[in-house]
């Protein structure tokens, strides 16, 4: 017979726009022998757990002092994420970790710098997460040709087009006139087709402006979520190689929005918008052995 096992694990819960995320102090709390993957699955669930779009360690780095490693709510460790990067960077001014108002962080998808640039009430912070990939095999997308720009993808006998984009993770933009009442089905569709090997995020993108646009989001192993930094910066770079877009843009979410800014100067997309704590609590993790 199996035991069964309970581990009190102490967390803050972050939210940008409505992305919330759970994080947790991997310098105060060893999580060596904690199977990271089931961790995430039951301490994000909505109904069972505390509930979030996403579990987020903060530990120590390899070459900066800290690192992010982060796990969507289906359990697969995720390379990047654009609104969580910036909770990180408030997470770790708000615990003490660091005072300093530029930090570089460490993650998957290379290390990214962030800058608190406002203390007001909506403590905005902006990320640097650098150069967009483009180049097919690098995202990766199956196909031929050596980029993914406004192709059409048959789902099912529907027609979409498509560009997709790697910010350090998989991205694919849907641009729309208006959103249809069925865009979380396409868009579960869009990130399980074969084309994608490692699946991708979906955005849908209603241009109101050269300067302003409307997302809705289905991100990679979450779903729907309210918000996304890279997936409005996927949209950004989408908009500018099809000439609908500026390179500086307000993307608009369902509960506020974020300054994208794709720089020609050195080709680095930047992140400017709020990171906001919602609360702390303690998580029974609990196994069987």
């Amino acid at each position: 017979m199996s035991a069964r096992s309970c581990r009190k694990i102490k967390f803050i819960k972050m939210q940008a726009l409505g992305n919330d995320y759970i994080y947790v102090d991997c310098f105060k709390q060893k999580l060596a022998k904690v199977n990271r993957s089931d961790l995430a699955k039951k301490i994000c669930d909505r109904h069972f757990g505390v509930g979030a779009d996403g579990l987020i360690l903060v530990a120590p780095g390899r070459v900066s002092r800290f690192r992010m490693i982060f796990y969507n709510p289906d359990g697969t460790e995720a390379e990047i994420c654009g609104n969580g990067i910036r909770c990180f960077a408030r997470f770790l001014y708000d615990c003490g970790l660091s005072k300093k108002k530029l930090q570089n962080i460490e993650t998957r998808a290379g290390t990214i710098h962030t800058e608190i640039v406002s203390q007001s009430q909506d403590f905005l912070i902006r990320a640097d997460i650098g150069k967009p990939i483009l180049e097919r095999k690098k995202i990766p997308v199956k196909g031929k040709g050596e980029f993914c720009i406004n192709e059409k993808l048959n789902l099912n006998g529907q027609k979409v087009r498509i560009t997709s984009i790697s910010l350090g993770n998989p991205h694919t933009v849907i641009f729309v006139k208006e959103f249809s009442p069925r865009w979380r089905k396409i868009g579960e569709m869009v990130e399980n087709h074969p084309l994608f090997p490692r699946r991708t995020n979906v955005e849908f993108a209603k241009i109101l402006s050269p300067k302003r646009i409307r997302l809705k989001i289905w991100e990679r192993g979450v779903g729907e979520t309210l918000a996304s930094g890279t997936g409005a910066s996927a949209a950004t770079v989408a908009g500018v190689l099809s000439r609908k877009l500026d390179r500086k843009i307000t993307a608009l979410f369902d509960k506020g929005k974020l300054l994208i800014e794709w720089k020609k100067q050195d080709g680095h997309i930047y992140i400017t918008g709020p990171a906001t704590s919602v609360f702390s609590g303690v998580y029974n993790y609990s196994t069987r052995t």
